[in-house]
């Protein structure tokens, strides 16, 4: 499944406490669940005012549609058109091999 990358504008998400943090990951698990189609949340990352997230899905809508039913801001969905890191060999195509 394609991978997306999820950039949330969220004033002061560096200081989010670990219970915050944790209604955000229940909030993002509740609604993946239910949403109907498929869709896997990979990571997240959180950096200054910003959190980071990598979902699987299979059409960009969705990761619109996750967002909006939980509440949160997707102020920039891309799809990630490679991956590298040590642990990374990457296929043919850049992509990390399944």
């Amino acid at each position: 499944m394609p991978r997306v990358l999820i950039e949330r504008n969220i004033p002061g998400a560096s200081r989010l406490t670990p219970v915050e943090l944790s209604e955000f990951a229940t909030a993002v698990d509740a609604v993946a669940a239910r949403l109907g189609a498929p869709y896997t949340w990979v990571a997240s990352f959180v950096a200054g005012d910003k959190i980071y997230c990598l979902h699987e899905v299979e059409d960009l809508r969705d990761a619109l549609e996750h967002s909006r039913r939980a509440g949160l801001p997707a102020d920039l969905v891309t799809e990630v058109a490679a991956e590298l890191g040590p642990q990374r060999g990457g296929g043919e195509d850049g992509r990390n091999p399944s």
